[in-house]
Formats: structure tokens, C-alpha cells, sequence
């Protein structure tokens, strides 16, 4: 999930796996469906845990400017799936705290893992009883 400057990495909280490059989340290692504005909503939450992240904030990062859409109910739509996903309530919450018409923030403390590198890849050698092409 490297768009838009979201950072890559394995973001973990409770149960849950967030990877920020691929946009997958998990619990106990199997994937939970939740994709599109809500996963992207979350990643930005993650990114930002323990600070404020605006209605406008998401606005920007989901919506260009050229955009029309009712982004007030659309916001809302995607914190409740995250919530569901999260089995997190807004009443109680354990992750996503509603800050009234300001906005939320993550709560729960969030350990990231950089990306591992790319593992190198070892030059195959050719059969030891390859024949050498012929040029002219």
C-alpha cells in the first residue's frame, strides 16, 4: 500500500497484522476482508496512531480535489467497517477514538517493522554440461 505516501512496512496492534504495502490486514495470520476506503482509512490511522487525524485530513488523502462526493457519510462508512473488522466499538473504544466532529485517532499502540529488503537473488549457473552458443 506505497501510494499516496503511505509508508511500507508490517504495522502490529493486539491481534492484528497492517501491511502498509500491500494493504492487507490480518488476525492471527489469516486476512480479514477490508479493502478499498476503510483499509486505506486505517493505514492512515496506524500511520498516525496517538495523534489527531482530521475528517479533512481523510478527505484529502481519499478524495482528489476534483472529486464529488458525499465525503461525510463516506468517512463514516469506512470507520464503521473498520470498526467491525477491529471488533472495536465507538462507544468503548480499544483503537478508533471519535474525536467529536474534529475527528479520530488510533489509541492502541502500534509497532512498525521496517520492510525487510529485497532477499538477493543468487546468479544460477548453467548446467555444467551446457554447450557455449557460436557466434559468427
Amino acid at each position: 500500500m506505497n501510494r499516496d505516501g503511505l509508508v511500507a512496512g508490517l504495522a502490529r496492534f493486539a491481534d492484528f497484522e497492517l501491511d502498509l504495502r500491500t494493504g492487507e490486514l490480518r488476525k492471527h495470520s489469516r486476512r480479514l476482508r477490508l479493502a478499498g476506503q476503510p483499509i486505506d482509512v486505517l493505514a492512515m490511522l496506524v500511520e498516525h496512531a496517538g495523534e489527531l487525524v482530521t475528517r479533512e485530513d481523510l478527505q484529502k488523502r481519499l478524495w482528489p480535489n476534483d472529486t464529488v462526493v458525499e465525503f461525510e457519510h463516506s468517512i463514516n462508512t469506512a470507520i464503521k467497517r473498520v470498526r467491525e473488522a477491529l471488533g472495536d466499538s465507538a462507544d468503548n473504544p480499544r483503537f478508533i477514538e471519535t474525536l467529536a466532529r474534529r475527528g479520530y485517532r488510533f489509541i492502541y499502540p502500534v509497532a512498525v517493522e521496517p520492510p525487510s529488503p529485497a532477499e538477493p537473488v543468487a546468479p544460477v549457473a548453467p548446467p555444467a554440461d551446457a554447450v557455449a552458443p557460436v557466434y559468427d
